[in-house]
């Protein structure tokens, strides 16, 4: 089992930046792919960026984020960031942190690849 803690959410103001946290535990040796999702109230939940866990990095991003959001890994810390820049009101939702075992050919952008969440944090932009 792979455990996962986000942090990092707050109410900011549009053009603001936040970096959320995630924190992984247990058997990570298990981990592929980190990947962030996100969902807004009333919508399903959308794929934001994920990232290879081991060896060289590899990134992929959603259109909606590419060139304002920045994913990152910290291996000695088992720990994968989301960098938030320019922040928008449609970028309010609550973002969940997730670990796939799958991506040795691509990285996954399926929700349902994904084996492991975390509990999510609170993502807020004023206009």
């Amino acid at each position: 089992q792979v455990q996962l803690v986000e942090s990092g959410g707050a109410l900011v103001q549009a053009g603001g930046s936040l970096r959320l946290s995630c924190a992984a535990s247990g058997r990570t040796f298990s981990i592929y792919t980190m990947g962030w999702f996100r969902q807004a109230p009333g919508k399903e939940r959308e794929f934001v960026a994920a990232i290879s866990w081991t060896g060289f990095n590899t990134y992929y991003y959603a259109d909606s984020v590419k060139g304002r959001f920045t994913i990152s890994r910290n291996n000695a810390k088992d720990t994968v960031y989301l960098q938030m820049n320019s922040l928008k009101p449609e970028d309010t939702a609550i973002y969940y942190c997730a670990a796939s075992r799958s991506g040795k050919i691509a990285l996954p952008r399926a929700g349902t690849e994904y084996a492991y969440w975390g509990q999510g944090t609170q993502v807020t932009i004023s206009s």
